[in-house]
């Protein structure tokens, strides 16, 4: 893992449901809006809740790539949005979703895209913060958030028993 990544944050899936069910919590009076775009992948389970807690049926997504596990890389856009939903005023009307904020680099491609579209994360990073216009948890630059579905149980030797190792 890069030298940049301090700390660490695991999310439960049951912590990340509660995040995203909050997130949906906060943006119940920011609309409405007539569709979600997801920003795939990170941000498919995110939209994927709020759009039904919202009520929302017109889901659309948005492929970015910019993560290789735990390095970001080159920005690529490999699927757009498509114009029936991204529409003709810039956006207006759509929530677009991720499961986080980081630098900042991704959200503000998806933000060209849809400049009037309103902007919603479940975790955002003070660098990437501006980027949103709603979250819920900020956490540190320098930590790296596991994800649930980046990460599988495995046993783990108790504390006592690393020392000695």
């Amino acid at each position: 893992m890069d030298e940049k990544w301090q700390k660490s944050f695991p999310v439960s899936w049951d912590q990340f449901h509660r995040d995203a069910r909050a997130l949906a919590w906060r943006l119940n009076g920011a609309g409405p809006f007539r569709a979600v775009v997801a920003i795939t992948r990170g941000g498919l389970v995110p939209a994927a809740v709020v759009a039904r807690e919202l009520g929302i049926r017109v889901i659309e997504s948005v492929c970015v790539a910019s993560y290789d596990y735990d390095r970001q890389g080159e920005l690529q856009v490999l699927k757009t949005i498509s114009p029936a939903v991204a529409g003709t005023e810039g956006g207006a009307g759509v929530l677009i979703v991720d499961d986080l904020v980081d630098t900042g680099a991704t959200a503000r491609v998806v933000r060209e895209m849809l400049p009037r579209a309103h902007f919603a994360t479940v975790y955002a990073k003070p660098a990437g913060r501006p980027m949103v216009d709603t979250f819920v948890t900020e956490v540190s630059q320098d930590t790296w958030i596991y994800l649930p579905w980046d990460m599988g149980l495995q046993f783990t030797p108790p504390i006592g028993d690393r020392a000695t190792a």
